[in-house]
């Protein structure tokens, strides 16, 4: 199979207006939206929202990682990380416990291949480890956003899953793993029906896929 290469439009900034226009939209379908300027706000910002001693799992993201986010989480000894944890324990005997830690923390920290003006998130995955916790089996979630993931609707924002972060996502999973990458799973959220549980932070910067 032939993968396209990255288009450019989808490694654009979003304008301010379209930034407003998808945080007004999320808002409206229960999401708690605060708009940031930059990775080192969200960075500050994650720190501020998780409480010290919380189980918190990290979803695979380059956002989170080009951030510092990803190391704040899993290497401080600040929280009870999850994605730890579970590399030590025994794959062949210990995986639904491995999946229960994954799916169900305190907190699970990620981001999404887009959210659209019309207040929807889409996430897509390999394994579906971060989807469960996603969709609602954690007790919070918090997405950082790169205002490049901000799109006009849905479908804009599945062209932009297939033909831009699919052929990152897999040229980093070759160097990573040895293999491609597919989109196996995909979730869209358009609503959060618990007030407080899904927070975005939408950055008017560009950063991750």
């Amino acid at each position: 199979m032939t993968i396209p290469t990255p288009t450019a439009p989808f490694a654009d900034p979003a304008p301010a207006q379209h930034l407003e226009r998808a945080a007004a939209a999320l808002t409206a379908h229960g999401f708690t939206v605060e708009i940031l300027d930059d990775a080192a706000a969200a960075r500050t910002r994650v720190k501020e929202l998780i409480p010290e001693g919380a189980s918190v799992f990290t979803g695979a993201s380059e956002t989170l990682r080009l951030s510092g986010i990803d190391e704040d989480i899993n290497a401080s000894g600040r929280y009870d990380a999850v994605k730890p944890r579970g590399l030590v324990m025994d794959r062949a005997t210990q995986m639904r416990e491995i999946w229960r830690l994954m799916s169900t923390p305190d907190v699970i920290v990620g981001s999404v291949a887009a959210v659209t003006e019309t207040g929807s998130l889409v996430v897509a995955s390999a394994s579906g480890s971060q989807l469960p916790g996603y969709a609602g089996a954690a007790a919070r979630a918090i997405w950082i956003v790169g205002a490049q993931k901000v799109v006009p609707d849905l479908g804009t924002a599945l062209r932009r899953l297939e033909d831009h972060c699919l052929p990152l996502e897999n040229e980093r999973a070759m160097k990573a793993y040895g293999q491609p990458s597919s989109l196996n799973r995909l979730l869209i959220l358009n609503a959060e029906p618990h007030p407080g549980r899904g927070t975005v932070l939408l950055l008017r910067e560009a950063i991750g896929f």
